[in-house]
């Protein structure tokens, strides 16, 4: 299951994305470090549908896990953009 999260902040819609099993994690790789904060990810459990959703009304997105690989079938997210930490995908996306 993911955990979506969806704020509003002005204009901004920001959509968080991750697989509920990382939340509260923290990743480390050479200089690199993620960690996928409950007080940034933790919003309500949603499908793999739910989250595409939220990510064509967004215009920032913010993923990490599983649904990394989702939003490069949708088109959200170039595979060239993407970090992986510890094995763990990570992309971050913004439409102007």
């Amino acid at each position: 299951m993911l955990e979506l999260n969806i704020r509003r902040i002005g204009e901004e819609i920001l959509v968080t994305v991750c697989d509920k099993e990382l939340l509260g994690k923290e990743f480390r790789e050479g200089e690199l470090k993620l960690k996928v904060s409950e007080s940034f990810y933790k919003g309500r459990s949603a499908n793999v549908s739910d989250c595409l959703k939220a990510m064509r009304e967004a215009t920032i997105g913010n993923l990490v896990g599983s649904i990394v690989e989702e939003a490069i079938k949708a088109g959200f997210v170039d595979p060239r953009n993407v970090l992986k930490i510890q094995g763990v995908a990570h992309a971050q996306f913004v439409r102007i």
